[in-house]
């Protein structure tokens, strides 16, 4: 009786904290946290006004549930059959204490004021009902720092994120959304969801490459971002072609380059929608940087993530060059109507 009681406290006290957490996220998207709209006396004041002057810069807040979530909430009837671990991957260096967690936050804003300021009131609404596992912080490049929108670079310089599945792809929302189904597991109807990895870039050891060594590892120019496989100055977008040779007879898209190994064509088709974000959190007492790529990924299922890490982990090059810090996969609902919570079909269905 005391487990099943417990449950039952967990639930109320989960649906209490979707309440405020979901209604604080949606009060930041619209501006309101920031004074915009008249909203500065609902959520601004008594926070120190830290983005008053700000509109919503286009913040968005993500929930998302993890595994032990539906365990702790007397849900594990509920849990989704696809929301498996992600196994532990031969050159991983996972941190058990910065990995997995009950509930995913992801604030995103062109502010950083904007996001420091709905992390907070989010952290003060979940007073007593939730605790910080752990915090990660990314940034991307400033909007309005080039001339054009472009691809995003990462810290090694290559730009991160061409061959992404587009919106505009026949198969878009197959490869990415869950989709409708019906019983226990009908609260994912048009979620997805996302694998998020804290990879750190050995970036003094790829500074001893030369560029075109570099380029070799990826699979793609650095300047354009043009794969191996294209003529020299052709565009970032430039399809693919993995079994085009050299005039020397080489693959010009290397047997152990990143892209290749990650092509949907590698994969049996599997894809992934990436989202990742740099980092930079000092470095270590020998001088080398703790940096690299908070990588999230989202997918209709998991298995598409674990099964293009297994074959990269196993013949990348990039390998050598990075390492997996910590890992964790979350179930990310579809987004709440006006006047619902996210995640309430779960906790109340």
């Amino acid at each position: 009786m005391r487990e099943d009681s417990t449950h039952r406290r967990e639930g109320q006290r989960a649906i209490s904290r979707r309440r405020l957490l979901s209604t604080a996220g949606a009060a930041g998207t619209a501006g309101l946290l920031a004074g915009a709209g008249g909203g500065t006396a609902a959520y601004a004041a008594g926070h120190d006004q830290i983005a008053l002057d700000a509109g919503p810069c286009r913040l968005t807040v993500t929930f998302g549930f993890g595994r032990t979530f539906f365990t702790r909430t007397g849900l594990a009837h509920r849990s989704p059959a696809a929301l498996v671990p992600v196994p532990r991957f031969p050159s991983d260096a996972i941190d058990p204490k910065r990995s997995d967690g009950d509930l995913l936050i992801q604030i995103g804003a062109d502010d950083p004021l904007v996001a420091f300021h709905a992390l907070r009131i989010l952290q003060l609404k979940a007073t007593g009902t939730a605790d910080v596992r752990r915090q990660m912080s990314g940034f991307n490049r400033t909007p309005g720092a080039t001339a054009r929108p472009i691809t995003v670079r990462n810290l090694m310089g290559q730009l991160d994120g061409t061959a992404n599945p587009m919106p505009t792809d026949k198969d878009f929302a197959a490869k990415i959304f869950v989709p409708h189904g019906h019983g226990d597991e009908a609260w994912m109807n048009g979620g997805s969801y996302t694998v998020v990895r804290r990879i750190r870039m050995r970036l003094d050891h790829w500074a001893d490459l030369t560029r075109t060594e570099q380029e070799q590892v990826i699979g793609r120019r650095k300047d354009t971002g043009a794969p191996l496989s294209a003529p020299h100055h052709a565009p970032e977008t430039t399809p693919t072609d993995l079994n085009k040779f050299t005039s020397h007879g080489s693959l010009a898209i290397p047997a152990d380059a990143h892209i290749r190994l990650a092509a949907p064509e590698s994969n049996d088709g599997a894809a992934m929608l990436r989202r990742g974000f740099s980092y930079h959190d000092g470095y270590d007492t020998d001088g080398q940087p703790d940096a690299g790529l908070l990588f999230i990924a989202w997918q209709a299922d998991p298995a598409a993530f674990i099964k293009i890490q297994t074959k990269l982990d196993s013949a990348d090059h990039l390998t050598c060059f990075s390492r997996h810090e910590s890992s964790a996969v979350f179930a990310v609902p579809g987004g709440a109507a006006p006047g619902e919570y996210v995640g309430q079909s779960l906790l109340e269905g």
